[in-house]
């Protein structure tokens, strides 16, 4: 059955590439770059469910040896990171004046071209850490004008031009960390850098930091220097180069030899409040005299120092005055008396990750204004005491530790408290009194903390709290009303595996709660109908048979009530999906007229499936993942214009011929990876007017001409990016499996013949056509044309070969105007004047054309005579003259033996011009003496250009 589906598909697909095979040829003669703006052989542009101008570009992690030569102009941010790209060449990133990000970190890049950034007008940050450059040019940033970061971490520079950084006017920060710099006279132009802030040397090559070094007529707006060097023997500021640094940072290496500080005068430091250190490179007196000359330190931290730390150095840190924040995670105190009696000025301190079992009675008791304190991953067993005796303490962090109870008096003085982390311990209960001080708190964590009992933990305490998280406990019964205290509450997450019962009103008395995750099983259901500003809802569903029918009855009924404000829903099974019919969760859709997010993972659907969202008109976004669509029905989108974005991943999909009938036209995003689809017919996108993204990543493609259609659209069309292009494989047939679709050669598919029969009936059409309308429009002008140029040619061979003409005049007139022509012309131009005429009753040839006879008596004759009257002006006689009105000689004389007005002169244009511009003569029967005598002068006349005025008589009417 598969194979007879595939192959209609197949046979349907290919049947809409022949279909228009003209366009297809115009495509294949104009296909000269194959990769257009939005079919990326090497790169995804990550879509953005909300709309935004900036184009995000994902080159990552795709082997690319070189930069690829399809990156869209208006490319705003481009990851080329973690690649094996070795040169930077000075035409990669031409006329990319939008880009505002550039990652070419983690490759191999070792030389950059003069001006290969000077297009990247708007850049601000430019990653190139982790590569292997070793040199700096004057010209390497050339253009950069607007950068503010540059990460250069992570190289092998050692050799950095005088002006390598003159055109990052804007460069706040630099990172040139874990380089191969001696001097510090190379990276003086650094410092004057107008806006540099931050600066980061750790681990170069440095023998010592001295800013006598360095020029003394300037000062730097540096704010923050990080510096270090394994041979590093002498930090020394003695010149006031650095009037605003405020945070130094020594964050030198364990290998690091004993360093001489230099600071002859303290007020040269006396704007330092952050000071960061790690391993003891100072001798024990040497690191307590620098500490003692800041007289503006803030916060202090200590990283790897608990050599010092043992030595009682916490003696001369907490006498600082101006000391307020203290860190001294990442260091080994397990089983040390910690001497903090006398830092009672600390508002913040850290003890995460310091191997601590507990913090001793009376270590931080003095500490009555602390607000932050941090003990999280160590191996504490129970909440320090301590804690009781800060009641200004809002943040607390106890996570990651051994705690396995807590006490009613662990936090009973802490009323102050905003912030309580206690996840990840081992707290299996909870008691009501636990909690019972903390009117201030606002969030709570206690997931993964073993939890097996919430009972009334929360009643009636609480009031303050927005953010509960007691997800992936060993909790089994949410009973009723356990949170009704949480009468400010807008985030809840419950969800477990654990979950075994969920009770009708266990969410009663949340009226506020904003966003809910929850697990439910078989055994009850919640009633969420008081939720009414609930916006997102998340449900797992966990080890869930078929409901009974009253069950379903009942969840039902619920739903016409409840959720009104939900903005955004997820159904996720966590186990077999053939237990659960769908229809029991979507009945709560049946309230939602808001929702504009719809999710379900991992389910199992049922009739009547195409109904779900019939009253969800509002929806923007729909997921299905993990979800049997195989008979996938168009109705399901009939009722949901607005749909924007849709993700039928995994879904078991064969063919797209649902998007025809399924009312997308509204769609932008659309994902179907993970299916099974092999052939596309790429007429279903024409239905998809404003899709931009498209994902058919991970389908089991078919590599012949079935798909050739589907090619050629993804590569020629300029409006919907095909994402993953580079991940398309081909399964069948057999010999190309493995190979990429877009490989394909589709001129292999091109019929010759059926082409060659449409171009030809295409081309007979048009020319009975064309043949059709000559005939009875313009037969008798292109017949007149034909034999007018034969007699030019004619004319023109008799001019060339010297030949005289054979009359002084062919005479021109109508079979009616013939008794004149004999009785009056004839008498007095021949008789008495003496010329010799050309008449058409006497001189033409007989069985010639008569059409061949008139050309040639007009090229024969050194004039022509036209005798002009009504009768003439409808023969064909006229007809053939019409080419001597085109003549641009004094070759034609007019006769007129009437009067004729313009009306009837207005269907003969050439005629009406010709009367308008030239000199012309009228027929007088009472006096032939002067007509005669003017008709004689205009034959004696030669044939000069006709505004020789040489024709005589009456001016024109």
């Amino acid at each position: 059955m598969l194979k007879a589906h595939n192959h209609h598909k197949s046979m349907t697909a290919a049947g809409s590439f022949h279909s228009h095979p003209i366009l297809h040829l115009l495509f294949l003669l104009l296909y000269i770059n194959p990769l257009l703006a939005f079919l990326l052989k090497s790169c995804t542009i990550l879509y953005q469910k909300i709309p935004c101008d900036d184009v995000f570009l994902d080159c990552a992690s795709r082997e690319l040896v070189v930069i690829p030569n399809d990156i869209p102009k208006d490319s705003a941010v481009v990851k080329l990171n973690s690649n094996q790209l070795k040169k930077i060449n000075i035409d990669d990133f031409c006329d990319l004046s939008k880009l505002k990000i550039l990652d070419l970190g983690d490759n191999q890049i070792s030389d950059v071209d003069d001006g290969s950034f000077k297009d990247l007008v708007t850049l601000k940050t430019l990653k190139l850490t982790q590569n292997t450059l070793t040199t700096l040019t004057n010209n390497t940033f050339q253009g950069l004008s607007n950068l503010t970061v540059l990460d250069l971490s992570n190289n092998n520079i050692h050799f950095i031009q005088p002006f390598a950084f003159k055109d990052l006017t804007n460069l706040q920060n630099l990172d040139l960390g874990r380089n191969k710099i001696q001097q510090v006279s190379d990276i003086q132009q650094i410092f004057q850098l107008p806006q540099i802030q931050m600066v980061n040397l750790t681990h170069n090559l440095f023998s010592s930091f001295e800013t006598k070094h360095l020029l003394h007529n300037f000062t730097s707006n540096l704010e923050e220097l990080i510096i270090s060097s394994p041979n590093m023997k002498t930090f020394s500021i003695s010149t006031p180069i650095f009037p605003n640094l405020t945070k130094l940072d020594l964050a030198v290496s364990r290998n690091c030899t004993f360093l001489n500080w230099d600071i002859p005068d303290k007020t040269l430091l006396r704007n330092i409040t952050h000071l960061y250190t790690s391993q003891p490179c100072l001798s024990f007196k040497s690191f307590q005299k620098v500490l003692r000359s800041l007289d503006s330190l803030n916060h202090l931290r200590l990283n790897n120092m608990d050599r010092f730390i043992k030595k009682e150095l916490l003696s001369t840190v907490c006498i600082i005055p101006t000391l307020r924040k203290l860190d001294l995670f990442y260091n080994y105190l397990n089983n040390l008396t910690l001497k903090l009696a006398l830092c009672s000025q600390l508002t913040e301190f850290d003890l995460g990750e310091t191997h601590i079992k507990e913090l001793s009675k009376g270590s931080i008791k003095s500490m009555t204004i602390l607000q932050t304190l941090s003990v999280r991953a160590n191996q504490l067993s129970e909440v320090p005491y301590d804690i009781r005796n800060l009641p200004t303490l809002k943040i607390l962090n106890i996570e990651l530790n051994q705690i396995t109870k807590l006490s009613c008096n662990n936090f009973v003085n802490t009323t102050h408290l905003t912030e309580l982390y206690l996840q990840n311990n081992y707290i299996t209960k909870l008691k009501r009194c636990v909690f019972g001080n903390l009117t201030n708190l606002k969030i709570l964590n206690l997931s993964k903390s073993n939890l097996r009992k919430l009972e009334n933990v929360f009643k009636l305490t609480l009031h303050r709290l927005e953010v509960l998280n007691i997800s992936d406990n060993k909790v089994t019964d949410l009973e009723t009303g356990v949170f009704q205290g949480l009468q400010s509450i807008k985030h809840l997450n419950v969800a477990s595996r654990s979950i075994e019962r969920v009770k009708l009103a266990t969410f009663k008395g949340i009226n506020n709660v904003q966003a809910l995750t929850v697990s439910l099983t078989h055994r009850y259901e919640p009633d969420f109908r008081g939720l009414k500003r609930l916006e997102n809802l998340t449900i797992y569903l966990e080890r869930v048979p078929l409901l009974r029918t009253d069950e379903l009855m009942n969840y039902g009924a619920f739903s016409k009530t409840m959720l009104k404000s939900l903005k955004s829903i997820a159904v996720i099974c966590t186990h077999n999906h053939q237990d659960f019919p769908l229809n029991v969760p979507i009945s709560l859709l049946q309230s939602m007229k808001h929702l504009e997010d719809f999710t379900a993972e991992n389910v199992y659907v049922n009739a009547p499936f195409a109904d779900i969202f019939q009253f969800n008109p509002q929806l923007k976004s729909v997921t299905f993942l993990k979800t049997d669509l195989s008979n996938l029905d168009p109705n399901l989108f009939q009722k949901i214009p607005n749909l924007q974005a849709l993700d039928l991943s995994n879904c078991k999909i064969k063919a797209l011929d649902f998007m025809v009938q399924a009312n997308l036209s509204a769609l932008r995003y659309l994902k179907l990876a993970e299916n099974e689809i092999s052939v596309i017919n790429e007429t279903v996108f024409h239905s998809l007017p404003f899709l931009t993204y498209l994902d058919l990543s991970k389908n089991p493609f078919t590599c012949d001409c079935s798909n050739a259609g589907f090619i050629l659209w993804a590569k020629n069309q300029k409006q919907t990016q095909v994402a993953n292009t580079h991940q398309y494989i081909c399964f069948f047939p057999a010999d190309k499996r493995g190979s990429l679709l877009f490989d394909y050669d589709t001129l292999s598919c091109w019929d010759d013949s059926s082409f060659f029969c449409f171009v030809s009936s295409s081309c007979l059409v048009v020319l009975t056509l064309i043949t059709s309308f000559v005939y009875n429009f313009l037969r008798w002008q292109l017949g007149y044309t034909f034999h007018l140029f034969r007699a030019f040619l004619y004319d023109s061979r008799k001019r060339k070969e010297g030949e005289d003409y054979q009359f002084d005049a062919f005479v021109s007139y109508n079979v009616h105007d013939e008794g004149w022509v004999y009785r009056e012309m004839l008498p007095m131009l021949e008789e008495k004047q003496g010329w010799k005429l050309c008449l058409h009753h006497r001189d033409f040839q007989p069985g010639k054309p008569i059409i061949e006879n008139i050309t040639d008596a007009i090229y024969g004759s050194r004039k022509t005579i036209c005798v002009i009257s009504r009768s003439y002006l409808q023969s064909e006689i006229q007809m053939a003259s019409f080419r001597l009105f085109d003549e641009k000689k004094d070759v034609l004389i007019l006769l007129f033996l009437e009067e004729i007005s313009a009306h009837h002169l207005s269907p003969y244009y050439r005629m009406r011009k010709m009367l308008k511009e030239r000199t012309y003569l009228s027929w007088s029967a009472q006096h032939p003496g002067v007509f005669w005598q003017n008709v004689q002068r205009a034959l004696q006349a030669g044939d000069a250009p006709e505004n020789s005025d040489m024709l005589t008589g009456p001016t024109g009417r």
